[in-house]
């Protein structure tokens, strides 16, 4: 793969170990820290520790029946099936995929993004704000996708119990434990990637908050073993954000007819994935998870099935779908102000271009007063001096 320059890149090579010469070359060092890793695995020695960062830890194999059997050939329906629960090993996990999104994350920029501005040619406020709508619409479609990919392979999809029922759900598939391992490491290289793009400290803020927010809301769903409801609710955000991102991009193109649709859809997305969300956590949490028999705190086996952990939960969830709300809603009013600015700009401007015209003696008195004022400039009147003079 070629070397991935970053955008506005110049030719003179600043000095080695500077800031300006990491940023620019952020994502060979970092893909060559990844493949130093991964040729780890190559070696008997390194072998061992290189795994711990490339494969998933804690995997346990189990043995199941497929078919309920009772005859001499029972033993050949009997699958083995791995499955993998969670540890501290999952942070070295964490580490590696976030290199790997950190070199996606300039494939994207330099072969995608950076091609679409130039054509574009937007100021650098807008500029700043495409490039971020353009990562997230590619890492909500890719995300959206494989989660439905796993819903219907797990059979999460075909009863709603199967969110509570078994819980602790501490024994996860590969694809499950790989796909949040996955999320965690792509809403931690938003960090660093604040300061390999250069972002402005006013629009740092949200980015910060709003990368926490992802992070507290997934971590959490994964150590509580609530991957069932957190994938689902997952999906139904990042399809609303997915809208909002499209739009935004679509409006940055100048394709208003098209983004006009996209905002509106948006809006009836949001308020959707809101209510869908509060619905299924205490659906689950409260309704299903408070029926089962398991009511007692257990580290070792990962039930956090208590009455105290289900009022967190749920005050959580409601607390942070609240406060995605005011921001929404703090966002539409400013966005309804700003469109009233703009339509009071562009009336008072075509109030001037159809005022009434000059009648035809206004003009010419007009034409007169501006002879006499240029006969009584400077220069005129230096020459009528002279005149006079020579009158004498």
């Amino acid at each position: 793969m070629p070397p991935v320059r970053r955008r506005g890149a110049t030719s003179k090579n600043p000095p080695i170990f500077s800031h300006e010469f990491v940023i620019q070359n952020h994502a060979d060092i970092v893909s060559c820290l990844a493949m130093l890793i991964l040729v780890g695995l190559m070696f008997q020695v390194t072998s061992p520790l290189s795994s711990v960062f490339v494969t998933m830890q804690y995997n346990v194999t189990t043995n199941v029946s497929t078919e309920g059997d009772t005859s001499e050939e029972a033993d050949e329906d009997v699958e083995e099936v791995t499955s993998y629960h969670s540890g501290p090993k999952d942070i070295c996990s964490v580490f590696f995929y976030l290199l790997i999104a950190v070199v996606l994350h300039a494939v994207v920029q330099e072969y995608l993004l950076d091609k679409l501005n130039r054509k574009l040619h937007l100021s650098k406020t807008k500029h700043s704000k495409f490039n971020e709508s353009g990562q997230l619409i590619v890492f909500y479609i890719f995300s959206i996708l494989w989660a439905v990919d796993i819903m219907i392979k797990e059979g999460y999809l075909n009863n709603l119990s199967h969110l509570w029922d078994g819980y602790p759900h501490a024994l996860l598939s590969f694809r499950l434990k790989f796909y949040f391992i996955t999320q965690i490491a792509y809403w931690l290289h938003s960090f660093p990637e604040l300061y390999f793009q250069k972002i402005k400290r006013e629009e740092m803020d949200d980015r910060i908050k709003f990368a926490a927010f992802y992070l507290a809301f997934i971590v959490s769903a994964y150590v509580v073993n609530l991957t069932r409801l957190a994938i689902l609710c997952l999906v139904l955000h990042y399809l609303a954000e997915m809208t909002f991102h499209l739009a935004r991009i679509l409006y940055f193109s100048d394709y208003l007819d098209i983004s006009k649709p996209c905002f509106k859809l948006w809006f009836v997305f949001f308020l959707a994935a809101r209510a869908c969300i509060v619905i299924l956590t205490v659906h689950t949490v409260w309704f299903g998870l408070g029926r089962l028999p398991n009511q007692e705190f257990d580290l070792a086996a990962g039930n956090f099935n208590t009455a105290f952990f289900r009022i967190v939960i749920l005050a959580a969830v409601c607390l942070f779908q609240g406060w995605v709300l005011f921001d929404f809603l703090t966002f539409q009013i400013k966005r309804q102000k700003e469109q009233s600015a703009n339509h009071t700009i562009t009336t008072k401007k075509s109030k001037g271009l159809h005022s009434t015209p000059t009648s035809p003696k206004k003009e010419k008195a007009k034409k007169e007063e501006g002879k006499v004022v240029n006969h009584d400039s400077p220069q005129n009147g230096g020459m009528r001096t002279r005149s006079k003079g020579k009158k004498k």
